[in-house]
């Protein structure tokens, strides 16, 4: 961006109660210096909601993370931030902890991370209101239940005494925005604040940032990927890529009229529900590289490790068949048994797509686990082409689970921040003892080429890669075997719409030449319909509706589907506006204009 456009933006007004100017973020990495941010400068008007949208990498997260001083020690900064009158810029550790929480509030990206597993919720919040407020343990136990509450989460007494992971994904983010908002902050920098929430509970949680800023005033800075969210919420949007800023404007004016080519291909690569038709693909993909001599070895080696593989299914079988599923975990004290799946049929053809939609807690994931024996059903049978995998011992299942694999939500916690992202995607290979050597090194160079991350990520570790990065990593560790059936959840959740329309084209292709059958666990409706073939609606952990795509998402027979659908956001600021009107009147919202 040019210093002139850089200086319209930055002037650091008094009436701005957050301003940042010539920000430049720099790390120091074995492949050298990495400059993240190059002199932005961008002010927030107290009431204002900024969003921040670019690519992974972009450095959206690093500028949020600069404001409190939350980045690591050995981070380069320079620039100035200031928090209304107050200069944040040489301010030390000690000194910011009174402003963070107090003043300006973090809504992380990823709540599993975010959260303390060795405490409850409970006991999270509490000490966090303590930290700042002058509050007896009564008063803020008090506060907490009612936070918790503020932010939709059903039965906030008994969510107070348990821990993070008794929480679904969704349950887990409206924890961290009952912390953020404890302190009644003057501005909130939210940071992909509703990536792990299905589309009604995300309107809902929408609707209370846009509520706090009417009613406190507060200012809010906004990452996110979801374009549908910032024609939802934003007033103005900065466009960033590769640490610079491209564009800026109103809501309405970037929507209408966006200036850079950068910015009209993020919103060409937004996928919208119901309107795009058969056969279209979200971006352009180049032709695929020749193979290789070394890689059709390793193809080879892996079709024949195949071919040794199906001889134990039944190949007329579906690639995954529930029947009468019924899981139910163990209450604490005096609480019963809670029944998160309740008799669920499903069944997935060989080489079909499912999508599989709800809200939080409505019993997707589980599913999804119980699917591939994650989770040991209760009752009920699972069987795999053919295989009833129910009863199945751990060890004779190990074999059949290169038939199979899955790609979980939250990539931070499911991969190893101890080994390398090569040594990461090679482990299925090599503990299938499948490839080895040169032909190792070759597929996981070819694993990274394919979710458009360059080989030297190899060598890196899990941290110090983007959110939406590791999300692709995660997603090319569960393909590096080549499996005939695939979970899916939330693969796509962690990514930005650029990246986001790359993998799901990616997906395409490798679902019509491989003709993997997917079960695709996804909030975003918009997704589900570009990927599915058939779609199963969840609802209190029982199926509440299953049909073709179309019949599903267009024409819904179940009033929960339609509230669903009302729900999702699109990227359209004025069709999203009388969108959400609908909704909160409790109407069938718009799909066009």
């Amino acid at each position: 961006m040019s210093t002139e456009a850089i200086s319209t933006y930055s002037s650091g007004t008094s009436e701005s109660v957050l301003s940042i100017s010539d920000l430049r973020i720099t790390f120091t990495t074995e492949d050298g210096i990495v400059e993240a941010v190059k002199g932005i400068g961008f002010d927030v008007a107290p009431g204002e909601i900024l969003a921040i949208v670019g690519e992974s990498g972009s450095g959206k997260s690093v500028t949020s993370m600069s404001v409190p001083g939350l980045l690591p020690k050995t981070t380069q900064i320079s620039g100035e931030r200031r928090l209304g009158g107050t200069d944040l810029s040489g301010k030390s550790d000690k000194e910011l902890r009174q402003y963070r929480g107090n003043e300006i509030a973090m809504i992380f990206q990823e709540p599993m991370t975010a959260l303390n597993p060795m405490y409850t919720v409970g006991w999270q919040i509490r000490e966090a209101l303590r930290a700042h407020q002058d509050l007896a343990k009564s008063a803020a136990d008090a506060r907490a239940v009612e936070l918790l509450d503020l932010v939709g989460i059903p039965q906030p007494e008994l969510r107070f005494r348990q821990y993070p992971h008794q929480l679904s994904g969704g349950l887990r983010q409206r924890v961290v925005i009952a912390m953020a908002i404890a302190c009644d902050p003057k501005v909130i920098i939210a940071d992909e604040p509703t990536t792990a929430l299905d589309v009604t509970v995300q309107a809902e949680i929408l609707g209370l940032l846009r509520k706090l800023r009417d009613t406190l005033n507060t200012a809010i800075v906004l990452i996110t990927h979801d374009m549908g969210v910032v024609a939802d919420l934003a007033d103005r949007v900065v466009v960033m890529y590769q640490g610079e800023i491209v564009e800026q404007a109103p809501v309405n004016e970037l929507f209408s009229n966006p200036q850079q080519d950068y910015t009209k291909r993020l919103l060409a690569a937004v996928p919208v529900l119901g309107q795009r038709p058969e056969g279209q693909r979200l971006l352009e993909s180049p032709p695929p590289a020749p193979a290789t001599v070394e890689q059709a070895t390793v193809d080879e080696t892996l079709r024949l490790a195949d071919a040794e593989l199906q001889g134990r299914f039944d190949e007329s079988a579906p690639a995954l068949e529930i029947k009468n599923l019924v899981l139910e975990f163990p209450g604490r004290g005096r609480q019963g048994k809670v029944r998160a799946v309740d008799d669920v049929s499903l069944h997935i053809d060989r080489g079909e797509i499912v999508g599989l939609v709800g809200e939080s807690g409505s019993g997707k994931s589980t599913i999804g686990r119980c699917a591939i024996r994650l989770l040991k059903p209760t009752s009920g049978t699972i069987s795999i082409a053919g295989q009833d995998i129910t009863t199945m011992s751990n060890k004779a299942l190990r074999p059949l689970r290169r038939y199979f694999s899955i790609v979980f939500q939250d990539p931070a916690s499911t991969l190893d921040p101890k080994m390398t992202i090569g040594d990461s995607i090679a482990e299925p290979l090599v503990l299938h003892k499948v490839l080895s050597g040169k032909e190792l090194t070759a597929r996981v160079t070819n694993l990274l080429d394919k979710v458009q991350l360059s080989g030297h990520y190899r060598n890196r570790y899990p941290h110090e890669l983007s959110g939406g990065q590791r999300q692709r990593v995660a997603i090319a560790r569960a393909l590096s075997l080549d499996p005939k059936l695939l979970i899916a959840d939330e693969p796509t959740s962690a990514l930005d719409v650029s990246v986001q329309a790359k993998v799901l084209d990616l997906f395409l292709d490798l679902q019509q030449s491989l003709r993997f059958a997917c079960l695709f666990i996804s909030h975003d409706l918009a997704v589900v319909d570009l990927l599915a073939d058939r779609v199963a609606v969840m609802q209190k952990g029982r199926l509440v509706e299953v049909g073709t795509r179309d019949q599903v998402l267009h024409e819904p027979r179940e009033d929960y589907t339609k509230r669903l659908l009302s729900a999702a956001p699109v990227a359209d600021p004025a069709l999203q506006a009388r969108r959400r009107e609908a909704w909160e009147a409790g109407r069938v919202a718009p799909v066009a204009d």
